[in-house]
C-alpha cells in the first residue's frame, strides 16, 4: 500500500506525549496533516491495554508491547546490568503502565526554572487534560477533560488496615486527595487512571488519537521505527524510518523517508529521542565519531542527565480471606469469567482495578531523621528541608504477589493470598546517560548507565523504607509474615529474620532492632534486587546549552531549525510523582507551544471533540 510522502507535521514516536500533542493539534485544525509513526503495535480495544487488571503481563520479558533497555553492569549493583522497561506501543507507558494516579508537587515544576513551565503556568493544563471522578470542586483538579480518573471498579479491604495502622502507628494524618500539588506525608486514597463508568484503562491513545479515525489528515503509523531526522542544511524536512523487527518479521526492513513541511517532532522517550538525535548527527563530538556519524551540531548535553526513580517488590504473606489479585494474576479462570462477567455489565469488579487502593507520599519527621544517620542530612537541609510537599519515597501496598515475572507467580509460591510492600524513592542523587555505541561487527547497540544507587543517599532512603513499610505490614490485620525469599537474608538468629507468622504484632509492639549486619544485608538486598520503576527522563533535558540543555523554553533543539523534543527526556529535573501525569503535562504545554508556532488558535475545542471523549 502507497502511503503518502509528505506531511505537515511528523512525530517520531507515537507514545504518550505524541499522542497527547498531535490529538490536541488535530482537533484545534483538522487541515493539519500529522503523521505519527510508532514503532511498536496498535493498541485499540485490545483487552491487554483496555482491561485494568492485565497490566502486569506487559511486563513479561517476551512482550511486544514493552521495551527492555540493558544498562551496563554496575558495581554499586553487584556487577548487575539492570534492565530498564519502557512503553513499546502506541500509547505508550500510558498503554501499559500500573494505572497509579500521582501528580508531582508544585515545586517540581518551580524549580525547573524555565520561563513558562512554572507551576501558576502549567496548573491550568493539568486541570484541562483530566475528569477527576473522585470527589467535586477540588481547585487543582480538572472535571472536564479527556483523562478519566476514578477509584476503580473494586475497593479491596486491606487497605482500609493500612490506612489505620498508618494513622495510629505511624503517626501521620488521613487526606482524601494528596495530589493536590502541595499535600504530601500523609496516607490517601491511590486512585486511577481508570474510567469510572467503564472501568477501562484511561490512557491517551484511545481519548486523543483513536478517537479521531475521522479525520484523514492525522494517521499513525505502527511499526515504524524512526532511525535519523533527515536536514537540508540544518532545517529539519523529514525524517528516515524502517519498518519494526519485532512487530513486522516479514516486512521488507529496508529504509523509507517521509517528508515534513513544518516540523518535525521527536517524541520517543527517554531513550529514543536522544538517540534519534544522535543517528541524525546532534550530539557530543566524541560520542558521534566513535560511531562513525557526521557530525551536525555539537550538542554534549545530548543523552546525558538520565534519571529514573529506584524501587522495590516486597512480597509478604495474608490472610486466607483476605481479597487480593492473587487468583488472577495466577490465571484461574473460573474467577477471570466471572469477574470479566461483571466488568462488561457495568464496569465493576476486579477486572477494574490494578491492586492498590492506598498509599502514602512519605517525608521523614526528626525521629526518622535520625534514625537515618548523619550522612542524609545534608542532602535533606539542602533539598528537602524547605519544600514540604516534596515526598522523599512513595510507598503503597499491592493486593497481591507482585515480582518481576507475573507468569513465575503459580510455579513458584503456593496458591495463597499476599500482600506486597511496593516502595520507590525520589529525587535520586545518582545521574546516568543513553547514547549509542557500535557493536564490533558494525551494528549498532546501547550503551545505557542506570547510576542506580551510584550515591549512598539513595540507598539510605531505601533502607528506611524497607524497615519502615514492614513495621506497617506486620501491624495490618491480614497479615501472616513474610516471603523470606523476597527479602533480605538476614543472619542466623537476627531478630530481623523473615518468616511466617500466625498474625499482626500489636500496634504497640517495639519495632525491630537491626544490628550493622541486618543493615548490611539490607543494603545488598537492594544492591542485588533493586528496581527502575519505568520513570526514566531528563536525557534532552530543557536547560541553557551551556548548561548541556538540548532544548530551549519552546522545546527547539539548539543549533537547528523545525526540529523539537516533546516527551519526558525534556525534564531538566527529577519529578516527585509517577511520570504519566508528567508526560500528559508536558504533551498539553508542548501542543500550546506549537499551536502559537503555526498561528493556531487554542483556546477553543471543537464541539465534535468533547462528543468523542463521551464515548470512547
Amino acid at each position: 500500500m502507497s502511503h503518502p510522502s509528505e506531511f505537515d507535521i511528523i512525530f517520531a514516536g507515537g507514545g504518550t506525549t505524541a499522542c497527547v500533542v498531535a490529538g490536541r493539534l488535530a482537533a484545534y485544525d483538522p487541515s493539519l496533516k500529522i503523521l505519527i509513526l510508532e514503532a511498536g503495535p496498535h493498541t485499540l480495544n485490545k483487552a491487554a491495554h483496555v482491561q485494568p487488571w492485565q497490566f502486569p503481563f506487559h511486563q513479561a520479558l517476551t512482550s511486544t508491547t514493552v521495551a527492555f533497555n540493558i544498562g551496563n553492569p554496575s558495581p554499586c549493583l553487584n556487577g548487575r546490568a539492570p534492565i530498564v522497561p519502557c512503553g513499546h506501543c502506541v500509547g505508550g507507558g500510558s498503554s501499559v503502565n500500573s494505572m497509579v494516579y500521582t501528580r508531582a508537587p508544585a515545586s517540581d515544576f518551580d524549580d525547573w526554572g524555565v520561563d513558562g513551565w512554572e507551576s501558576k503556568n502549567l496548573i491550568p493544563l493539568m486541570k484541562k487534560l483530566e475528569t477527576y471522578d473522585v470527589q467535586p470542586d477540588c481547585p487543582t483538579h480538572g472535571y472536564d477533560g479527556p483523562i478519566k480518573v476514578s477509584s476503580g471498579g473494586y475497593k479491596l479491604g486491606i487497605f482500609e488496615e493500612f490506612i489505620n495502622v498508618g494513622k495510629i502507628y505511624h503517626k501521620r494524618p488521613y487526606v482524601d486527595d494528596s495530589e493536590d500539588l502541595e499535600t504530601c506525608n500523609a496516607y490517601s486514597p491511590c486512585v486511577k487512571y481508570i474510567d469510572g463508568k467503564t472501568g477501562k484503562r484511561s490512557d491517551a491513545a484511545h481519548y486523543y488519537i483513536y478517537n479521531q479515525a475521522h479525520n484523514p489528515n492525522l494517521q499513525l503509523w505502527a511499526a515504524k521505527r524512526v532511525k535519523r531526522v533527515i536536514f537540508e542544511d540544518k532545517r529539519a524536512v523529514g525524517v528516515e524510518f524502517t519498518s519494526d523487527p519485532a512487530a513486522c518479521q516479514d516486512e521488507d526492513q529496508s529504509s523509507d523517508t517521509v517528508r515534513a513541511s513544518k516540523l518535525v517532532v521527536l517524541s520517543a522517550g527517554a531513550f529514543g529521542s536522544p538517540t534519534i538525535l544522535e543517528r541524525s548527527g546532534i550530539g557530543a563530538e566524541a560520542v558521534l565519531k566513535r560511531c562513525g556519524i557526521e557530525p551536525l551540531v555539537d550538542l554534549p548535553g545530548v543523552g546525558e542527565n538520565y534519571q529514573d526513580h529506584t524501587g522495590a517488590f516486597v512480597p509478604h504473606l495474608a490472610a486466607d480471606g483476605a481479597v487480593t489479585m492473587d487468583p488472577l494474576w495466577r490465571g484461574e479462570e473460573s474467577v477471570i469469567r466471572e469477574n470479566l462477567a461483571q466488568w462488561k455489565h457495568n464496569g465493576k469488579s476486579l477486572i477494574a482495578q490494578n491492586g492498590g487502593d492506598a498509599k502514602i507520599k512519605w517525608r521523614p519527621d526528626d525521629d526518622e531523621l535520625k534514625s537515618m544517620g548523619s550522612a542524609f542530612g545534608p542532602r535533606w537541609k539542602e533539598f528537602f528541608q524547605d519544600r514540604p510537599d516534596k515526598p522523599v519515597a512513595i510507598f503503597a501496598p499491592i493486593a497481591s504477589y507482585a515480582g518481576t515475572l507475573p507468569q513465575s507467580h503459580s510455579s513458584v509460591l503456593s496458591p495463597r493470598s499476599y500482600i506486597t510492600a511496593w516502595y520507590h524513592t525520589l529525587y535520586s542523587m545518582s545521574i546516568g546517560s543513553v547514547h549509542i555505541k557500535m557493536r564490533e561487527d558494525g551494528k549498532e547497540e546501547l550503551d545505557f548507565t542506570t547510576g542506580f544507587l551510584d550515591d549512598p543517599c539513595d540507598t539510605i532512603l531505601l533502607t528506611f523504607v524497607y524497615k519502615k513499610s514492614r513495621e506497617i505490614l506486620r501491624r495490618m490485620p491480614s497479615y501472616r509474615g513474610e516471603v523470606p525469599v523476597g527479602h533480605p537474608c538476614f543472619p542466623e538468629g537476627s531478630a530481623a529474620v523473615c518468616g511466617e507468622a500466625s498474625g499482626p504484632v500489636d500496634l504497640n509492639a517495639p519495632d525491630i532492632v537491626y544490628t550493622p549486619e541486618d543493615d548490611e544485608a539490607i543494603d545488598e538486598f537492594h544492591r542485588d534486587h533493586v528496581q527502575a520503576t519505568s520513570h526514566s527522563l531528563g536525557t534532552c533535558a530543557m536547560k541553557p546549552e551551556a548548561n548541556r540543555g538540548v532544548v530551549d523554553a519552546r522545546l527547539n533543539v539548539y543549533g537547528v531549525t523545525n526540529l523539537k523534543v516533546a516527551d519526558l527526556s525534556i525534564a531538566p529535573l527529577n519529578v516527585g510523582t509517577d511520570t504519566y501525569s508528567t508526560a500528559l503535562l508536558i504533551g498539553e504545554k508542548a501542543a500550546m507551544i506549537i499551536a502559537e508556532d503555526l498561528g493556531i488558535d487554542c483556546t477553543a475545542c471543537p464541539s465534535w471533540w468533547e462528543s468523542t471523549q463521551a464515548h470512547v
